[in-house]
């Protein structure tokens, strides 16, 4: 029978409509791999993209030049544009601002046919500490509120290019829907005084049955409301409102969770196209009691259609208690096993 399932952080109801008979393995998706052409993020391509604004390379290479193991540059296309000012200014009863922000571009190797997974947990490491990295560097820019971390995976995912690569903008204002997590997270301290990410920790550990793996400093769920089949979240298990309140050896743990999660997903689901999003605590807070950052990973295996888009409810065909069994099951050895004796360029 189909389920209004609330979400308690920010109180939207999804329905989880079973009636629908979607079932984990009628999610897996046609992996695509497109034709290899000219690619900008490839070593000896730098000319083609914005000057690096942080590189990991080898010891005497060249800016700009071939010897890097990670990337960061301008979008070449920004979503926002970081010089000039807010301007904020009515409209009559509307307001408008410029469109005041940065836009970055992580390139999180320089094998254009490797992705998060295939990557050592090094490199995987070396990923997260560079969003660290950049998000210091663009904090102390007055103008900005927010800086959203997200990837985009797979060209239904929104990617434009093949090759792995994660994005970062900064905001003059806090996105809303990390907005409403943190007004969510805040009644609830209101009420009980205790973190609600942190008590969804508890409960989760507890239940176990929407549990995918605990990986120490980390636990990676399936939401009790998720808006999509396999939305997966992972949380660190003691509190922490920023990113950046990470050790160095959290930051080690972090990659080795996202990699084994997004294996599992992509393992299960025949490597899917996805978006993952980290949120945070807003630019220039002081920790808060009340939230807790996290990243959450959204596998496209459904449209949103009409009633999503005009109810604001969404359908999900598959409860999360059994999507998080299809995942614990997934044995990522034995996977990677087979996945390391494929012929080249066959596809799973």
């Amino acid at each position: 029978m189909p389920e209004l399932r609330k979400d308690p952080i920010t109180g939207r109801w999804v329905i989880i409509s079973t009636e629908r008979g979607k079932r984990p393995s009628s999610f897996t998706s046609v992996s695509k791999r497109t034709a290899a052409g000219m690619c900008p993020f490839c070593p000896g391509h730098e000319e083609n993209t914005p000057p690096e604004i942080l590189a990991y390379r080898e010891s005497g290479t060249e800016p700009n030049q071939p010897g890097w193991s990670l990337r960061v540059m301008p979008n070449k296309y920004p979503a926002l544009k970081i010089e000039g000012s807010l301007d904020r200014q009515p409209v009559g009863i509307y307001d408008k601002m410029n469109g005041i922000g940065a836009h970055e571009v992580i390139i999180e190797t320089p094998d254009h046919a490797c992705d998060m997974v295939d990557m050592s947990d090094e490199q995987v490491r070396d990923v997260f500490w560079a969003y660290r990295e950049r998000m210091l560097d663009l904090q102390r820019d007055r103008r900005f509120a927010y800086i959203l971390v997200f990837k985009n995976h797979g060209e239904a995912a929104g990617a434009s290019l093949e090759h792995a690569h994660s994005q970062l903008i900064a905001t003059p204002i806090v996105p809303k829907r990390v907005a409403e997590e943190i007004a969510g997270a805040k009644r609830y301290w209101d009420f009980k005084e205790r973190c609600i990410f942190c008590d969804i920790v508890r409960q989760e550990l507890t239940d176990g049955s929407r549990v995918v793996a605990d990986h120490d400093a980390f636990l990676t769920i399936q939401p009790f409301a998720p808006r999509f089949p396999f939305e997966t979240w992972l949380l660190p298990k003691t509190h922490q409102s920023s990113y950046l309140e990470m050790s160095d050896t959290e930051v080690m743990v972090l990659a080795r969770a996202i990699k084994a999660t997004l294996a599992r997903l992509k393992a299960a689901l025949n490597d899917p196209p996805f978006n993952y999003m980290l949120h945070t605590q807003p630019v220039s807070r002081e920790s808060m009691d009340h939230y807790h950052w996290h990243f959450e990973i959204i596998p496209k295996l459904t449209r949103v259609a009409g009633f999503e888009w005009g109810s604001g409810f969404h359908i999900n065909p598959t409860p999360p208690e059994e999507s998080a069994a299809y995942l614990r099951d997934i044995d990522l050895e034995q996977w990677s096993h087979r996945q390391d004796s494929k012929p080249a360029g066959k596809e799973a």
